[in-house]
């Protein structure tokens, strides 16, 4: 097993090592230096763009063809896209593995996966105009240079709103960076622009001059963290600055003439610089570490280092650890060092081990910890190995200690040696893989069509597994050419028993492709219809989607597809929807009963419902304010029902005429009795003709409109007790029959205070008994001849009762006089 160290170099204090990560990545025909490369964050994949501006060798026409190629950094080829968009002026990676790509003219195309998908957005602002110079990215956004010297800045690419920078001088810019929003105290993005002598820091509102004397400056980077600025100037030398310019912390002189083709931070602690062959690693306090290889090679930073990438070879460079550093630097003395050291005493079965576990027992807790730390930090599955075997023995050693950090990092190290084969090509670091989590990862595993990998990393962390099944399908769908009922049976038998698969996805993914049926017959496994009907919809399938929206028995979910069906059919066409669907034509009219009579009317029509049609319009006369208008309507609503037979027809067409009538005679009482009759029903008007003591017109209107006698004179005595006309209702008591009987009017004379005409009645109501006469007049005050309606009948226990209640010592005297009789005769 290889030393640990070494790989390690000394900078300064500080100590770096340089981990080969893959070897024999690209074709050696593959001219890189001919290249532009991007490096996705977090060990992404990279992508290649051949440079324009530069000379190539000639290989066929097939090769002259412009294309954007993504690979791992395996070198493994994911993908190709084939590109005819014009120059290409930026390339770069979003933090979630989102390609982006800025053509001359200011367009953008922001590819969300590997299967070429993408959106597209212009940036404006004068892009098209002026052009693109150039772009820097960071992990959420980019700043684009024009050749007028404007910014323009792009803060997201879900909803892209490109913005226009503060104005900077219009001097040529020699290099230029920027700071991410997330690190600056504005929380917008910062530009640096090196223009002149000087750098100028850009925002949104102001363009500032830092007034600095010793530029140019050829290339500006900023570290990771944002906190630092490493520049590198006409003469060869690197600054490392503060990111406000206030302090200059080391400097570093190159010796080389010609200017590196790049400068990228190494975490936070080094500035890489990079020439065609040469690297130059310069660390704090202007110390440097130089490498050289045999050809061009790049340079590719993330958060904790920068990977090195050739033709050959990809490394990874980054400063050791500290509790790597703690467990393998030659004499270290740390706990977690003592312990590992201990661990191969074991191994060795050497009693020294037991010795060396004794000299760190105070600490032993702390040693565990940095070994798993450290085993974390390791690319070498062996060193882990050794690592977590001291941390186990540790363990052991120490009864009370807590496991689940040791059990986490072995769950951490099998995922991280898993995407770490140069099958799948992801070099990811511990740090980075905290950063990205492993949700993020299965992401960046299906999208390269590692579907059992990913299930089984899923499956290993206990994350769901459902959208890796989905993004399957949807990938056979697009990917097979078999009959789409052979595929629609292969997805659905390979996904039966799967919960939670969204069919709706898988099916919107072949419509897409341009395969509806095969979309429709996906969409009849989907067990949500709020998933199947807007899917259903977008495919024009609108019966389908009615009818999956009825099923699902969600009123608000058919009122939504009643609502689109409605905005997209011409009127004919969706109500011959309806006509065979009642649940939905109930809700049409419900709803447009409230809020759109004309589509009701329409509704009406179509389906020749006379009657409800007919109402519709009675409704709408009733609400009309002017008379005329009334009218209008009411002979609209008659025309609606006169050719029909149907006896309810034939009725409401009459009572239709009737209430036409109707509206002329109130017509005419307003214009000659004053207003307040038109609207009111037939027996409002009499009511009120009677009560303002119109009689004589009250009569004319009841043998106009053939008023019955039993309801005309019940409005006719009602009236009157209201308005207090007891001389007229005393008139009709000389009437010898009433329509009504005679017993309405004691009751409603008597309920208005009039006992007296009240007790008129009584004897008229000879169909009633004389107790109840004698209550009658009871009711009436009048004691009296209630106890002579009890005689009549000889009702002695009666009359006892009615002397016991009233307070008329001279009216019970009297009864007592009729009752002696009476019981005599008993």
């Amino acid at each position: 097993m290889a030393s640990p160290t070494a790989d390690w170099d000394r900078v300064g204090d500080r100590y770096y090592r340089k981990v080969k990560l893959y070897d024999a990545i690209f074709d050696q025909d593959l001219e890189l230096e001919n290249y532009i490369i991007a490096g996705a964050p977090y060990g992404g994949a990279l992508a290649l763009c051949r440079d324009e501006q530069k000379l190539h060798s000639y290989r066929g026409t097939q090769s002259a063809k412009l294309s954007i190629d993504i690979y791992s950094y395996a070198g493994k080829l994911l993908k190709r896209i084939n590109w005819d968009q014009g120059p290409i002026r930026g390339l770069g990676w979003s933090e979630d593995e989102k390609l982006l790509v800025v053509t001359e003219d200011g367009t953008v195309r922001c590819y969300y996966d590997f299967q070429s998908d993408f959106t597209q957005f212009s940036l404006g602002h004068g892009a098209e105009e002026h052009g693109v110079a150039s772009c820097r990215f960071w992990a959420g956004g980019f700043v684009a240079l024009l050749t007028n010297n404007r910014l323009v800045a792009v803060t997201q690419y879900v909803d892209p709103r490109p913005k226009l920078l503060a104005v900077p001088p219009s001097e040529k810019i020699q290099s230029w960076s920027l700071i991410p929003p997330g690190q600056t105290l504005s929380r917008s993005v910062e530009v640096l622009l090196a223009i002149g002598q000087t750098i100028y820091v850009v925002d949104a509102t102001e363009a500032e001059d830092r007034l600095l004397q010793n530029g140019p400056f050829h290339h500006i980077s900023v570290s990771p963290n944002g906190k630092f600025v490493a520049v590198y100037t006409e003469d060869g030398r690197v600054w490392v600055i503060s990111s406000d310019f206030q302090e200059r912390l080391s400097e570093y002189n190159s010796r080389v003439k010609t200017v590196p083709k790049d400068v990228q931070w190494c975490g936070n602690n080094s500035v890489v610089l990079a020439w065609e062959d040469e690297i130059h690693m310069v660390g704090p306090k202007g110390v440097a570490l130089k490498y050289y290889y045999d050809g061009w090679v790049h340079i590719l930073a993330d958060i904790d280092g920068v990977r090195l990438i050739t033709n050959d070879v990809c490394e990874f460079l980054q400063k050791v650890p500290d509790d790597t550093e703690d467990v393998f630097r030659l004499g270290s003395q740390a706990p977690a060092s003592v312990l590992l050291d201990a661990v191969d005493q074991l191994e060795k079965k050497s009693a020294r081990a037991d010795d060396r576990i004794k000299l760190i027992q105070s600490n032993l807790d702390e040693a565990i910890d940095s070994c798993i730390r450290a085993a974390g930090e390791e690319f070498s599955s062996q060193w882990q190995k050794q690592l977590l075997k001291a941390a186990s023995f540790g363990k052991l050693v120490l009864p009370l200690y807590d496991s689940d950090g040791f059990v986490k990092m072995c769950e951490t190290l099998r995922v991280l040696n898993a995407v770490r084969d140069y099958r799948i090509g992801l070099p990811i670091s511990y740090e980075q893989y905290q950063r990205l989590t492993p949700t993020k990862l299965i992401h960046r595993l299906i999208n390269r069509g590692e579907y059992l990998l990913s299930i089984r990393l899923s499956e290993y962390l206990h994350l769901p597994t459902e959208r890796i099944y989905v993004h399957w399908a949807s990938q056979k769908v697009r990917s097979s050419s078999e009959p789409d009922d052979v595929i629609c049976a292969t997805v659905v038998e390979r996904l039966k028993d799967r919960r939670g698969i969204s069919f709706e996805s898988i099916a919107k993914t072949a419509y897409d492709d341009g395969r509806p049926s095969l979309a429709t017959q996906l969409l009849n496994h989907e067990p949500r219809a709020g998933r199947q009907v807007p899917l259903l919809l977008s495919m024009e399938e609108d019966s389908i989607a009615l009818d999956k929206a009825i099923e699902s028995g969600d009123t608000d979910l058919v009122f939504f597809v009643l609502l689109q069906l409605k905005s997209k059919l011409p009127l004919a066409s969706f109500f011959r929807l309806l006509s065979s669907r009642p649940l939905a034509s109930a809700l049409v009219e419900s709803s447009a009963a409230a809020e759109d009579t004309a589509l009701l009317k329409d509704l009406y029509y179509q389906d020749d419902r006379i009657l409800p049609s007919s109402n519709l319009l009675f409704s709408e006369a009733l609400a009309q304010s002017h008379l005329q208008s009334k009218v209008d309507k009411l002979r609209l609503s008659v025309k609606a029902v006169s050719d029909s037979k149907d006896p309810s027809a034939v009725f409401q067409q009459k009572a239709l005429r009737e209430a036409q009538q109707l509206l002329r005679t109130q017509d005419t009482l307003d214009k000659d009795l004053g207003g307040g009759y038109t609207g009111l029903s037939l027996n409002a008007t009499l009511y009120h003709l009677i009560e303002n003591n119109y009689l004589k017109r009250a009569y004319n209107v009841q043998s106009d409109f053939k008023v019955a006698e039993k309801i005309y004179a019940w409005i006719r005595l009602r009236a009157l007790v209201a308005s207090r006309n007891f001389g007229e209702i005393e008139e009709l008591s000389k009437s010898r029959k009433s329509p009504i009987g005679w017993e309405p009017y004691f009751n409603e004379v008597l309920g208005a205070g009039n006992s007296k005409l009240a007790s008129v009645y009584v004897s008229k109501c000879a169909q009633l008994t004389p107790q109840e006469r004698s209550e009658m007049y009871v009711k009436c005050g009048s004691p009296m001849k209630a106890a002579e309606e009890l005689v009549k009948i000889k009702d002695v226990a009666g009359m006892e009762e009615l002397k016991a209640k009233t307070g008329d010592r001279i009216a019970a005297q009297e009864i007592e006089r009729m009752i002696a009789p009476l019981r005599s005769r008993r």
